[in-house]
C-alpha cells in the first residue's frame, strides 16, 4: 500500500511538472506575440501602404499619355481667346418657331459688311420668305444679319452684317491635311470667357470633308472647326452627311474651302477668303 501511495504521489508531481512546463510554454508564447503585435501590426500598415503607392504610380504612369491626348485648361483657353472676336453666337428661330441658336464666323469683311459662314442646319427656317429674323450675339451686342445664300449639300450658308472691318479666322493652308488622331476644336461664340470649346480627334479624313467626334451640337452648330494652331480646318456642321447617315458619336465637318464651291467667291490661290463674299 505505501509503495502503491509512493508511486501515485511520483506520477502526479511528474504529470504537474509537464503541465506546468507546457502552461509556461504556452504563456511564453502568448506572451512574445503580445509584445510583438505593434511592431508587427505596424509593419504591415507600412508594406501596406507602400503597395498603395506602388499601385498609383503605376496608374499614373499608364495613364499619362492618355492624358497627353487631351488639350490642357490653358491650350483651350488660348485658342478661344485667339479667335473669340470673330466667332458670334447665332439666335434666331426653327421651321416651328421654336428658338434656334449656334455659331458663325468671320471670313471676310470690308469697310462696310462683314461675311459669316456658320451651318445652314441653324438657320435653314429663314431659307423661306417669311422667314425669323436672324441675329448675332457678342457679350451685350446684338447685330442683325441676313441669309446672303447656302450650300444644302455640304450644310452651310452665309450671312452678312452692315458692320465692316470685323477681324476673321485665319484658314489653315489647303495642303495642310489634319492627320488621323489628330486633336481639332470647335468654337461656339458664347460663354464667359467670350467662347466656349469643344475637343475631339479626327476619325477619317477624305475628300468630303473631316470625320470628327467633337461636339457640334446647340451653340457649337456652325462653329470653326480649328486645329492646334487656332487655324479653321471645317465648319461644325450637325448636317452634313456625305455617307448618307449620320452618327450619336461622330460627325463630318466640311472642309472651310468646300464654302467656295457656293457660298463664297474665294480669291484664286488665297490662303484664306480674303476679299470673298459676292453672292454665287
Amino acid at each position: 500500500m505505501l509503495a502503491a501511495a509512493i508511486g501515485f504521489a511520483f506520477g502526479g508531481t511528474v504529470l504537474y511538472a509537464y503541465y506546468q512546463y507546457k502552461t509556461d510554454k504556452v504563456e511564453k508564447k502568448v506572451d512574445a506575440f503580445v509584445n510583438g503585435f505593434e511592431d508587427r501590426y505596424k509593419k504591415a500598415i507600412d508594406d501596406i501602404d507602400k503597395e498603395k503607392e506602388s499601385a498609383k504610380a503605376e496608374v499614373r504612369k499608364e495613364i499619362e499619355p492618355i492624358k497627353e491626348l487631351r488639350a490642357s485648361g490653358a491650350t483651350l483657353k488660348s485658342l478661344v481667346d485667339k479667335v473669340k472676336d470673330s466667332v458670334y453666337l447665332v439666335e434666331t428661330q426653327n421651321e416651328f418657331g421654336q428658338p434656334q441658336v449656334g455659331s458663325a464666323f468671320v471670313v471676310t469683311s470690308d469697310a462696310e459688311k462683314s461675311y459669316l459662314v456658320t451651318s445652314l442646319s441653324v438657320v435653314k427656317a429663314s431659307t423661306r420668305k417669311p422667314g425669323p429674323g436672324i441675329s448675332l450675339r457678342k457679350g451685350d451686342e446684338r447685330i442683325d444679319a441676313t441669309l446672303w445664300t447656302w450650300h444644302e449639300e455640304r450644310d452651310l450658308a452665309l450671312l452678312i452684317v452692315n458692320k465692316g472691318s470685323l477681324p476673321r479666322v485665319k484658314w489653315a493652308a489647303a495642303d495642310e491635311t489634319p492627320q488621323y488622331g489628330e486633336r481639332i476644336f470647335d468654337v461656339a461664340g458664347v460663354g464667359g470667357a467670350g467662347g466656349s470649346i469643344t475637343q475631339g480627334f479626327v476619325a477619317d479624313v477624305s475628300a468630303s470633308g473631316v470625320e470628327h467626334d467633337a461636339a457640334v451640337t446647340g451653340p457649337f452648330a456652325g462653329g470653326p472647326i480649328l486645329n492646334s494652331k487656332g487655324e479653321v480646318l471645317g465648319v461644325g456642321t450637325p448636317g452634313y452627311m456625305p455617307l448618307g447617315f449620320t452618327s450619336d458619336r461622330v460627325t463630318f465637318a466640311p472642309y472651310i474651302r468646300a464654302a467656295c464651291e457656293k457660298v463664297l467667291k474665294c480669291p484664286g490661290g488665297a490662303t484664306d477668303a480674303g476679299g470673298a463674299g459676292e453672292r454665287r
